[in-house]
């Protein structure tokens, strides 16, 4: 009888052990669908589900938009606003056609107040039309090392074709945030622009990570009805950067402090 409950259990074991308990209890637990948490310095990705899987990014599209800003712009530089930029809808920064706002600021409003006027403001300065810009964004996100993705706007608002993934959007992040200038502005819970008549003017981060996680130090939200609740999110402790990534999520700020308070307990 003994032998008997002892291969009953046995079985038992195996058959947990198959379906994933107890060896990934010390997995973090999150809602969205993809997922990836990267190590900026060795780019080791230590955790993922469905990280390659081509999705919409929403605005986590500003990521590449406003890095290619910081590199290759002067951010004192004065930018006309154009008819096209002006009348972008969605989430801006209420800019009007003609007037004269510098890449700095637009570079802010993109970044911390996800701002779809000025990242059509930034494409047109930096590359004559944003359609021109977006091909530097693929480019450049090839060149970082995300294999997947393609940029039809500046922005993310919905477009069939625009797309990317976790581990994209991850990489291209890690990128970024090597960048001084990128990385002070993400950081920043809220921001004044100062350049137009009228202003200055008031802009807060969207990414309420900033608020409710102490070693978080950007990066970048985004939502549509087809992307679902997304966020790109850093954070850093003792010396130790991480990047999450979680895309059509039902608790955004959570998952990624969950995958953070993991990934700051991998060697």
């Amino acid at each position: 009888m003994a032998r008997v409950w002892t291969s009953f259990f046995s079985a038992l074991l195996f058959g947990l052990l198959l379906w994933g308990f107890p060896a990934d209890a010390g997995e973090p637990q999150v809602t969205a669908d993809a997922v990836v948490l990267l190590d900026v310095a060795s780019g080791q990705v230590l955790f993922e589900r469905q990280a390659r899987q081509v999705r919409a990014p929403a605005s986590t599209t500003k990521i590449i938009t406003g890095l290619l800003g910081f590199e290759l712009g002067d951010l004192e530089a004065e930018v006309i606003i154009s008819q096209n930029a002006g009348t972008t809808g969605e989430s801006t920064i209420h800019l009007f056609p003609g007037e004269k706002v510098t890449l700095g600021d637009l570079l802010t409003g993109a970044m911390v107040r996800s701002g779809n006027d000025a990242c059509v403001a930034v494409s047109e300065y930096l590359a004559g039309s944003e359609e021109f810009f977006t091909l530097w964004m693929t480019a450049k996100s090839r060149l970082v090392g995300a294999r997947s993705s393609q940029f039809y706007n500046s922005h993310g608002l919905p477009h069939k074709f625009h797309c990317s993934s976790a581990y994209d959007l991850a990489v291209i992040a890690a990128q970024a945030v090597r960048n001084p200038s990128f990385a002070a502005t993400v950081r920043q819970r809220d921001a004044w622009l100062q350049q137009r008549e009228g202003w200055p003017r008031y802009v807060k981060n969207t990414n309420r990570l900033l608020w409710t996680y102490p070693f978080a130090d950007g990066v970048k939200t985004g939502t549509t009805r087809a992307a679902g609740a997304c966020l790109v999110a850093s954070a850093t402790k003792d010396g130790r950067q991480l990047i999450a990534v979680v895309l059509h999520s039902d608790d955004r700020f959570g998952d990624c402090r969950r995958l953070f308070e993991y990934g700051f307990t991998v060697p």
